[in-house]
């Protein structure tokens, strides 16, 4: 923990929505003229797209299952915690970027699925935020989330989870349903035993949860929009939250327990700012003054 060089981190599984919540801190560092340094959680995957499918491929024959990107045989958890206690140290550390598609490519004239070299990371950040798979991860041989500041979990209901991610698969990345689901359940012990865990470590959770029928994930559907859901947010140190002044500013919210408020699910973008940006502000004013 760092109160000279701040790491956030915002983690949640593939098809989450943390791309969401990460725009909504984007506009506050914006908005605030903080300097970010940006930390993407693919840059820490282990192996390239080639190299990932003969890991799997290998796996499946030596050990009869395959691994994945929630587990840590497909990724760097050591590299990342050290490159977040090195910050939260000294303000510097190393990282790189994965590139995901041709056009992320040909900037660096790579080929797509590659990754660019380990670099510094820029100097006279105001602070790190990383977003990604593992943001809060344990291993038994790394505790990334002991180096972060600022832990948020961006966890929709499962059901609503994997329905955006077979939405986005087989929408933007053409694979077929069939293929998407395979990897949903070849996934579910990395799953269990790296993803879920990280949301009993997280500072604030925000869980979306929709309102209409979403029984049969397996099936293709439009996801729910922001609408027909709700979104449950949940506070670690609750006793430190202006629950009034958070009633007052979102309609419609209520508290479900002590340490909970539910919003309507529309107003989930200006629940992120009215809640982060103290928070994140706070921290600037503690960096000044260390």
């Amino acid at each position: 923990m760092s109160k000279k060089h701040p790491v956030i981190a915002v983690t949640g599984s593939s098809g989450a929505g943390t791309s969401t919540v990460k725009n909504s801190f984007e506009q506050i560092f914006h908005r605030e003229k903080i300097n970010v340094a940006v930390v993407e959680g693919d840059s820490f995957h282990r192996y390239d797209r080639a190299a990932m499918k003969k890991a799997v491929a290998q796996s499946e024959r030596d050990h009869g299952h395959p691994i994945s990107h929630f587990g840590p045989e497909a990724n760097e958890f050591k590299k990342l915690e050290t490159l977040f206690k090195e910050y939260g140290k000294n303000g510097k550390g190393k990282t790189r970027l994965y590139l995901h598609n041709e056009e992320e490519a040909a900037p660096y004239k790579q080929k797509a699925g590659t990754f660019t070299p380990w670099s510094p990371i820029a100097k006279g950040s105001d602070m790190l935020f990383y977003e990604g798979l593992h943001g809060g991860v344990k291993s038994s041989n790394a505790n990334v989330a002991k180096y972060v500041d600022l832990l948020v979990g961006v966890v929709p209901a499962v059901n609503l989870e994997w329905i955006q991610k077979i939405y986005r698969d087989t929408n933007a990345r053409g694979y077929s349903v069939e293929a998407v689901t395979d990897t949903i359940l070849l996934r579910m012990h990395d799953y269990a035993h790296y993803i879920t865990p990280q949301f009993s470590r997280t500072h604030i959770n925000f869980q979306r949860v929709p309102t209409v029928d979403t029984s049969d994930p397996f099936i293709k559907r439009e996801i729910p929009s922001l609408d027909e859901s709700i979104v449950v947010i949940r506070f670690q140190d609750y006793k430190r939250v202006d629950f009034s002044y958070l009633l007052s500013m979102i309609h419609d919210s209520f508290m479900s327990r002590p340490n909970t408020l539910v919003v309507p699910g529309g107003k989930m973008g200006l629940a992120i700012e009215l809640i982060l940006t103290p928070l994140i502000l706070d921290m600037v004013v503690k960096k000044k003054k260390k």
